[in-house]
């Protein structure tokens, strides 16, 4: 009997139709809306929809040799995500089944820029330097993760379109201050990997204080076994060796993330001068101490030991450190007259030149001769920028009452301090650097910093709990665009992300200002 039965006929409809729609799954969210953070420059949906196992492969274009490590992350990565195995290949043969990394000659200029193609068959992401694959990557992985999480459904699609992206400043940074508290290398690594999900390209380092000195100076050994020992609240301390220090740095690195390492002079120096008697101008060591309170410390401006001792650190620390920056603090020091304090910085910053970085301190260099160069970190309230304004230097924009993670969210946060005001998640985001001081040339400005110091801060959880969401939204300011940047759009897009962060094991603020879905 030729054909199919009526009832026969139907069913075999019945399945087909069923088969071709599980062949054509559906994306959860078109290109343009989905929550990413930051907001990349443009979105641009397409009329593709991309199968997820249509995938077999991720493929390298170019000759720098980042892209293999860079694949290999992303092939563990996508593993997880989807539970597919993709081959590693290099070459331009064949783009089609594959996420191809692009080193494109003719791709913008700027550092970390890129731009990622989601079409039917294929990813392309694309750059001028492996910085700007490495934001690609972290664009998709969102995408992925964001798709995953929020779907009820195993993740089968990803809608089409292009996304090219920018950042807005070329410093986008969060500062540890793991002097007032101690915290391990996995504690930092761990720090390093969310900051870098969120495109922040920077992590300065507040290695001395008061409390403790936490690097090892191999010429001064006593900085660690002495003045190592303690912390906020009497604990033990602890402290990096040279070779704890390089790995932080690298780790850093691999994930396009810069070290600063900041040595906080002269001012600050308690744990110095506890170390080293001959240090004091009485040749009297101090006792080590455990406090917050600040400005009580100071090198001996008049002694020429002082500058022996200040040139190792700054030449053992810069040869572990191959960032552009050193950090010398200068900020507090209470007890160190103007005039001590300017002829200290005179022969402090041409330590720091000589050995080939650019100096960097906090707003208080202002009085004394700094090379234009000199990178100033504006902290204080914003109406003590008049002080910089007739200033050549480039600017690092970390006002307090915007950008410290340390501050309290409201009263009742268990953690923290309120010197500065309460640091609600609106006030950290709702605002702009270029414009948060009236006439000052915003050609000055560098970008933003959010430093989380950690006078209560003891463990992961604690860094976490104070720095996200609200370094999240500093991530944002730095990378995107003032005119692309509107609270309630990024409220909403944020409120994406608390199941994100809660899948990383992330115990953020959870701040009813946000709409958490």
């Amino acid at each position: 009997m030729n054909g199919f039965p009526p009832k026969t006929f139907f069913i075999a409809i019945a399945i087909l139709l069923t088969l071709s729609a599980c062949n054509n799954p559906k994306p959860l969210y078109r290109l343009d809306k989905l929550p990413l953070i930051p907001l990349p420059l443009s979105l641009e949906n397409s009329e593709e929809v991309l199968e997820i196992s249509s995938i077999h492969s991720i493929r390298m274009e170019g000759s720098d040799s980042n892209l293999s490590s860079m694949a290999q992350d992303l092939k563990i990565f996508w593993k997880k995500q989807t539970q597919q195995e993709l081959l590693i290949q290099e070459g331009s043969t064949e783009k089609d089944r594959s996420i191809s990394l692009e080193i494109k000659e003719d791709s913008s200029v700027k550092m970390g820029a890129y731009k990622l193609l989601i079409e039917s068959h294929k990813i392309r992401i694309q750059a001028k330097t492996s910085e700007g694959i490495f934001r690609g990557i972290k664009t998709l992985e969102q995408i992925i993760l964001l798709s995953n999480l929020h779907s009820k459904t195993t993740l089968l699609a990803l809608a089409g379109g292009v996304i090219v992206d920018e950042p807005q400043y070329e410093y986008r940074g969060a500062m540890l201050d793991v002097a007032r508290h101690f915290f391990s290398v996995e504690t930092v690594k761990r720090y390093i990997d969310l900051l870098s999900s969120y495109k922040i390209n920077f992590l300065h380092f507040h290695l001395s204080d008061d409390q403790g000195w936490r690097i090892e100076i191999k010429s001064w050994p006593k900085l660690t076994e002495i003045g190592g020992q303690t912390q906020v609240g009497g604990g033990e301390g602890g402290f990096y060796s040279q070779e704890d220090y390089q790995e932080i740095v690298k780790y850093a690195s691999d994930r396009y993330i810069t070290i600063v390492p900041e040595i906080d002079l002269p001012g600050h120096t308690n744990a110095a001068l506890a170390s080293y008697a001959e240090l004091n101008c009485d040749g009297k060591a101090t006792a080590l101490y455990s406090g917050i309170e600040v400005g009580f410390s100071s090198l001996c401006v008049d002694k020429e030991i002082t500058y022996e001792f200040v040139e190792d650190v700054i030449r053992e620390i810069s040869a572990l450190s191959p960032g552009p920056y050193f950090h010398i603090g200068g900020d507090e020091s209470l007890v160190t007259p103007q005039e001590d304090f300017n002829r200290f910085m005179d022969r402090t910053l041409a330590i720091v030149k000589k050995y080939n970085k650019i100096p960097m301190g906090w707003y208080e260099l202002i009085g004394a001769d700094i090379p234009e160069e000199t990178l100033l970190q504006f902290w204080a309230k914003s109406e003590d920028f008049s002080k910089i304004i007739p200033k050549k230097s480039k600017l690092l924009i970390s006002a307090a009452s915007y950008t410290y993670l340390d501050m309290k969210y409201d009263s009742i946060t268990p953690l923290g301090l309120h010197w500065a005001g309460y640091l609600p998640v609106k006030k950290a985001y709702d605002w702009d650097p270029q414009t948060l001081v009236p006439d000052l040339d915003s050609h000055q400005i560098i970008g933003l910093e959010a430093p989380l110091w950690t006078e209560t801060i003891e463990d992961f959880y604690d860094i976490a709990y104070m720095a996200f969401p609200r370094i999240i939204g500093h991530a944002e300011l730095g990378w995107t665009d003032a005119s692309l940047r509107q609270w309630e759009d990024y409220a909403n897009r944020l409120s994406f992300h608390g199941r994100l962060l809660e899948a990383l094991d992330v115990k953020y603020y959870a701040s009813d200002e946000i709409d958490w879905k």
